[in-house]
């Protein structure tokens, strides 16, 4: 059973297609990483499953899931760290599906919220402003905060970007454990080696699709090589691009 299906799938920017034509399957309960150059359109699908997109052509299908079974974690440049807000704050919007924007916390939501914390090892920042954190740390902060959302389809947009070896060891095991309970997760990766570590699932793209199956199988030199020649094909604004870049 898939969890997503995309259906010669378009989106993009001020109409102009950023992801052309794209076809292909994302089984529930798969660790899946999306790959590919920069320009590619990996975060442009991200945005497209969690709704901040309109398909320009084709169509987004969920299987057994929804839009409102998802939990997305963006790239952290797209986050406001001068907002005057503090860790355990950040960490209880993962609950406002339960107790809405303006809602209490009970004292059982206060343990889940305690244990989220602890579960990233972040015990004794809880009144800490996030604007004071490192990247690590705030990296941690919005992974509690997806813990607490407690989705069964998981957007992850590079994020493991500037962050330390450590936070990123620990965080692979959070998304690994989440793998284990049969949830389904997309994160876009830029580093190869990562990749062929931990997940078993890759999808390159470069504005369309190049390749999806198991990692080993992906990951080859050739569809690399592949991938630039198409990216590099399309440069400049986001358009439909020429038969030179299949």
């Amino acid at each position: 059973m898939y969890a997503l299906q995309f259906r010669k799938l378009s989106l993009g920017y001020d109409h102009q297609p950023a992801i052309h034509q794209l076809h292909a399957e994302i089984n529930t309960g798969s660790l899946t990483a999306i790959v590919g150059p920069n320009g590619a359109g990996k975060s442009t699908l991200l945005k497209g499953v969690v709704g901040i997109l309109t398909p320009m052509e084709g169509s987004l299908a969920f299987g057994a899931l929804s839009r409102a079974n998802i939990a997305y974690l963006p790239q952290q440049a797209d986050i406001d760290l001068s907002f005057p807000i503090t860790v355990v704050e950040v960490v209880s919007m993962g609950l406002w599906k339960e107790i809405g924007p303006f809602g209490w916390l009970n004292k059982t939501n206060q343990v889940r919220v305690d244990n989220a914390i602890a579960a990233v090892g972040l015990t004794g920042f809880e009144s800490r402003v996030i604007g004071s954190l490192s990247g690590g740390q705030m990296q941690r902060v919005l992974f509690a905060r997806l813990l607490l959302q407690d989705a069964q389809l998981v957007l992850l947009d590079e994020p493991f970007n500037a962050i330390d070896t450590r936070t990123i060891s620990d965080l692979i095991d959070l998304i690994k454990r989440w793998h284990v309970e049969g949830r389904t997760i997309l994160t876009v990766l830029h580093n190869h080696e990562t990749v062929r570590a931990h997940f078993p699932q890759t999808l390159m793209i470069a504005r369309e699709l190049v390749a999806h199956g198991p990692t080993e199988n992906v990951l080859t030199a050739e569809n690399q090589f592949r991938a630039r020649q198409m990216c590099e094909a399309c440069a400049g604004p986001p358009h439909v691009c020429g038969k030179s870049a299949a």
